[in-house]
């Protein structure tokens, strides 16, 4: 198996989950993890975890001229600013890593079964059947075409190449003559809550180019809403039976008006 490098961006609110996602991915995935770096805001907390578990921690700041009071992805109902910010770093990874391949995590989505991402010269995506239709808009609006793959890529983790993001993102900016990252911003319709995927557009432009290349497992992915460390070794054993990974969703996102209770 080739080495891979992991890149996992984070905030504060994932310190419940981020120990457990960096564990699972030790434990589960079955190739030879050369680094994994945690891509965060300034934070001495999450400095302190990244040497505990022997990870780069990397200040955002340093990465994309961007910080999340530029994206403005809000409404009076919700904020997905940080969420559209993360989604921008992911797609960084080509400059941070150094892998010709290397994983992408989310911070809340904890592996419970072995996973492998290659096979010979294939790419392992694990897929879903639904997704967002405003992500395929977006994908149009910035590619010029419709989405090719039939499946939905959004699965909490992927295996990016290095080369091809790189060319996915010189491609945007030579049809939108702009920088990637502010191109995605201008065609993606901020009055969507779900307006733009990381994992849908270099999925399907990946598959566009070369349909052979890819292998799809299904993602058998669990949504809890629950705390991660509230979970038995017994449990998680039982769980592992139906499902290859576990996300711990927060209960964020959406801005709370003055007396109104969360249901």
């Amino acid at each position: 198996m080739p080495a891979i490098d992991i890149l996992i961006p984070a905030i504060e609110k994932d310190l419940a989950t981020l120990p457990r996602v960096i564990d699972s991915a030790r434990a589960q995935i079955r190739h030879p993890i050369r680094r994994i770096f945690v891509v965060a805001p300034k934070s001495d907390k999450i400095r302190r975890l990244c040497k505990k578990k022997n990870c780069r921690f990397v200040d955002e700041t340093t990465v994309l001229p961007l910080r999340k009071a530029d994206i403005r992805h809000r409404s009076k109902k919700w904020e997905r600013s940080g969420w559209m910010l993360q989604q921008l770093l992911k797609m960084s990874g080509d400059v941070l890593c150094a892998t010709p391949n290397f994983l992408v995590m989310d911070a809340d989505t904890v592996l419970i079964r072995p996973h492998t991402f290659m096979k010979g010269k294939k790419t392992v995506y694990y897929c879903r059947k639904w997704s967002q239709p405003e992500y395929f808009r977006t994908y149009r609006r910035l590619m010029g075409k419709p989405r090719t793959a039939r499946v939905s890529f959004v699965a909490h983790y992927m295996l990016f190449n290095r080369a091809k993001l790189a060319r996915l993102k010189k491609t945007i900016e030579a049809k939108h003559h702009t920088r990637w990252y502010r191109a995605i911003l201008r065609k993606m319709d901020r009055s969507k809550p779900f307006a733009f995927s990381e994992y849908e557009t270099y999925g399907n432009y990946v598959y566009a180019n070369n349909p052979r290349s890819a292998i799809f497992r299904s993602t058998l992915n669990k949504s809890l809403h629950t705390d991660v460390r509230r979970i038995s070794a017994e449990r998680l054993r039982a769980l592992a039976k139906k499902y290859r990974s576990l996300s711990f969703h927060k209960r964020g996102g959406y801005v709370r008006k003055p007396g109104v209770k969360r249901a």
